[in-house]
Formats: C-alpha cells, structure tokens, sequence
C-alpha cells in the first residue's frame, strides 16, 4: 500500500448531505479532503490547542466562556507559528493529488482551513485547556 492509499484508508467517512444546486469546486474539496482530515485530527489539534494554552501560561483558563471564543479566533487569526502548524497537520493528511489541487488556489483553502479550525475549537470549547 503506498502513501495515498494508506492516508485514504485511515480517514474516516462524512455523511455529505446535497443542498441542491451545483456545488463549487472549493467546497467539494472542502467536504471530501478538509472535512474529513479534520475529523480524524481532532485529538491531535484539541492537543495542540493545550499546549498552546500551556505555553501562554493558561490565560484561556482565566477567561468567562463568552470571551474564550474571542482568544479563539485571535490565536488562529493572529499567531502565525500556531496557524502554520495547524495548517501543516492538515496538508500532512493530504494525498498527492489532493496537495496539488491545494497548491492551486492555496490562499482561499488556508482562509477555509483555518476557518473551520476555529469553529471546530469553539464547539468543543469544553475540550479545551482541560489539560
């Protein structure tokens, strides 16, 4: 079994559900390579999102619930050590061909990338920090 077939073999499956109409190439990408990679990395990024905390010396701890989502998006958005490497557990995860059609249009799939990063921390914001 080469690379591919053994990245293909470990991510797991997502129910799609159509909305009807035709669909972009980006959010198909989306649905069937970031979604996916997503999923099977979660305890790998909910791990890195605690050392992250760790190391800024657990203030996400200290903060209300309403201003975890703040702290969120701000160490996704502004810290660009932490977003490379959560970008690079995603591309790490990518076959051949799905890094090619990645490199492509790079800009817009980072953007979605680190979008749905940010979304996946905060509807586990429970997760979070507790280590």
């Amino acid at each position: 079994m080469d690379r591919d077939e053994s990245i293909l073999s470990m991510r797991p499956e997502i129910v799609q559900t159509q909305t009807g109409g035709s669909i972009s190439a980006e959010e198909l990408f989306q649905n069937r390579t970031l979604r996916p990679i997503l999923k099977g990395q979660n305890d790998l990024l909910l791990a890195l999102f605690d050392a992250y905390v760790v190391a800024h010396k657990g203030v996400f701890n200290r903060l209300a619930l309403d201003r975890k989502g703040a702290y969120i998006d701000a160490a996704v958005q502004k810290d660009v050590a932490f977003r490379n490497t959560l970008k690079g557990i995603v591309i790490g995860q990518m076959t051949s061909k799905e890094f090619k059609h990645y490199g492509e249009n790079s800009a817009s799939y980072n953007k979605r990338i680190s979008s749905m990063i940010k979304e996946r921390f905060k509807s586990q914001i429970q997760l979070l920090g507790q280590h």
